[in-house]
């Protein structure tokens, strides 16, 4: 099959975006098989475990179910991909590493390629067979092409088969990239479910952020596609002082002795807080920035939803 015939993307419900093909250790094994076993990997991760995948520069992101890919090259059971729809600075088509070949599906570009996609709302939504029965769950914001509508569930394509979503749990789009835009009040309320949810570095799922994944998914969700990571949005969107935020607004912070360097990224809640994804150990919260360390590091505020009357 040729390149122009057929898409690549992701046959699990998250894949992992390693470094390089030596990044995983031994008790990452769980993350990079099919099927994915993320529960248990997730759960076998202590403290010190965890704040290695950063502190060792061992991972870069997520991939979810569905999720389009370029695959550049192969190297024995890896492929070295690129994740187009997360854009990054890194590289001009998107987001680069290493995923396990076996977490990847080539599919034929009609089948991929349809008028509507169902995408994912709740905070996670099984997939179902023909018999209503679970085939496993997705995460918030999978998106899958849509073959064909019932009163209560919509049939899907899947890089695999065939499923269904139930309607309740999506909305319908002739594309990810014709959600509606919404506020800033809503980028927060999207955000707000994720309350307490475990930090995870590298995180684009549901089932654990890290802070830049967390403000590019509640961003995604109403309808703006933002860069991946903290650097990179913290240089695109329009630049807002701190006496005009608004809710939904990016807030970016660094280090007092490096304040070049973007550390982290909070997203602006309304009454001198943010909420944000703040560091492994931690879950997703809603914290004041006036007396914290926050109000310290903070550098810069970036805007990318709309404001009232645009």
């Amino acid at each position: 099959m040729s390149e122009q015939q057929t898409t690549w993307v992701v046959n699990v419900p998250v894949a992992t975006i390693w470094t390089s093909p030596s990044s995983p250790r031994e008790i990452d094994q769980p993350g990079i098989s099919n099927p994915v076993l993320l529960d248990d990997w997730y759960d076998a991760l202590s403290f010190e475990l965890r704040k290695g995948l950063c502190d060792d520069n061992l991972v870069q992101s997520q991939l979810l179910y569905g999720e389009e890919v370029i695959v550049d090259e192969t190297d024995g059971d890896w492929s070295k991909i690129i994740a187009v729809r997360q854009p990054s600075g890194k590289d001009e088509r998107g987001y680069p590493g290493w995923v396990p070949s076996i977490q990847l599906k080539e599919v034929k570009h009609e089948l991929w390629n349809r008028d509507e996609v169902a995408v994912i709302t709740k905070k996670a939504a099984n997939l179902i067979d023909d018999n209503d029965k679970p085939i496993f769950q997705l995460s918030f914001m999978t998106y899958l092409p849509i073959i064909e509508h019932e009163d209560l569930k919509v049939k899907v394509q899947t890089p695999s088969s065939e499923g269904w979503l139930y309607k309740k749990d999506v909305v319908i789009a002739s594309s990810i990239h014709d959600l509606a835009k919404g506020s800033g009040k809503e980028i927060v309320e999207t955000g707000k479910q994720f309350l307490s949810l475990p930090y995870f570095w590298g995180g684009m799922s549901a089932f654990g952020y890290d802070c830049s994944g967390f403000s590019y998914n509640m961003h995604k969700a109403q309808g703006y596609e933002i860069p991946r990571d903290a650097s990179d949005q913290a240089k695109e969107g329009t630049k807002v002082s701190r006496d005009e935020l608004e809710i939904g607004d990016l807030l970016f912070f660094a280090k007092e002795e490096t304040p070049e360097k973007i550390t982290h990224v909070g997203i602006y809640y309304g009454d001198d807080k943010m909420i944000h994804a703040p560091l492994t150990g931690k879950g997703i919260e809603i914290t004041p920035l006036k007396g914290t360390k926050y109000e310290k590091e903070f550098r810069m505020a970036r805007r990318y939803h709309k404001t009232p009357g645009e």
